[in-house]
């Protein structure tokens, strides 16, 4: 009987996060314009600086990271006020 259970649990968790990951929401390729950022995290394609934003992404993305001035979103957005 606990085989069973938990082939059955095993089975439900799978199916589960089998459906959170697909979200058809989310893009498939990187926008127009940001064919250099290739590295998907969290639903958003970034570029392959990501692990050192202060130094490869405030260029576009603002001194604090905010937004830039052309309109490039705030990182804050998706990674929250406590992410770097």
């Amino acid at each position: 009987m606990n085989r069973t259970l938990g082939r059955v649990t095993l089975f439900v968790v799978a199916i589960t996060l089998g459906l959170s990951c697909g979200d058809s929401s989310t893009p498939t390729a990187p926008p127009e314009g940001l064919e250099d950022h290739t590295v998907r995290r969290g639903g958003a394609f970034h570029g392959a600086g990501l692990n050192d934003p202060e130094q490869n992404c405030v260029q576009c993305h603002g001194a604090d990271l905010r937004g830039g001035d052309n309109g490039e979103p705030s990182c804050f957005l998706c990674h929250g006020e406590v992410w770097n």
